[in-house]
């Protein structure tokens, strides 16, 4: 005890002081520290909860990215499938038009051949009765005489066989 003398303790002091700390820390930890630590805590829990909600949305945003990606992935896939489709669809529909094309200038072709050759004919066949006429007419004018019907019908027959063959 003489120590605690010596360092100038004086146990009446000494107790009140200790006396008065102890209501202090009581009064404070009830009424300052409690609600401070109260809010702390709440605090605490929701920064957690804070960081569990922000891993749960790049969670989110991660999946829905990769859904993204798909979706790109798949609409790019049908783009060119739909593409492939109309570059063969035109393709058919340029093919059906070139062989309509063909057909319809083969068509045009046969028939001015068609007309042509109908042309033809009829041209000879006039050609063939002018000759027929002028040969009864030029035979009338050599003989000096006027043809019968008979006579006419046999020189053109005649004649008509020559121009023939």
């Amino acid at each position: 005890m003489e120590i605690l003398k010596q360092f100038g303790v004086d146990w009446p002091h000494f107790i009140a002081q200790l006396v008065l700390f102890l209501i202090v820390y009581f009064v404070l930890n009830r009424f300052a520290f409690a609600p401070l630590l109260k809010v702390l805590e709440e605090r605490r829990k929701r920064i957690e909860e804070g960081q569990l909600n922000a891993e749960k949305i790049k969670k989110q945003l991660a999946e829905a990215e990769l859904r993204y990606q798909e979706i790109l992935r798949k609409a790019n896939d049908d783009a060119q499938v739909m593409i492939e489709e109309l570059r063969k669809s035109n393709e058919a529909f340029s093919q059906r038009e070139m062989e309509k094309a063909v057909k319809e200038s083969a068509a045009i072709v046969e028939r001015a051949r068609h007309e042509i050759t109908s042309e033809r004919n009829r041209m000879v066949d006039e050609v063939k009765r002018e000759m027929v006429s002028l040969v009864v007419k030029t035979t009338a004018q050599v003989a000096g005489k006027v043809l019968s019907p008979e006579d006419q019908k046999r020189l053109s027959e005649e004649a008509s066989k020559e121009l023939a063959s």
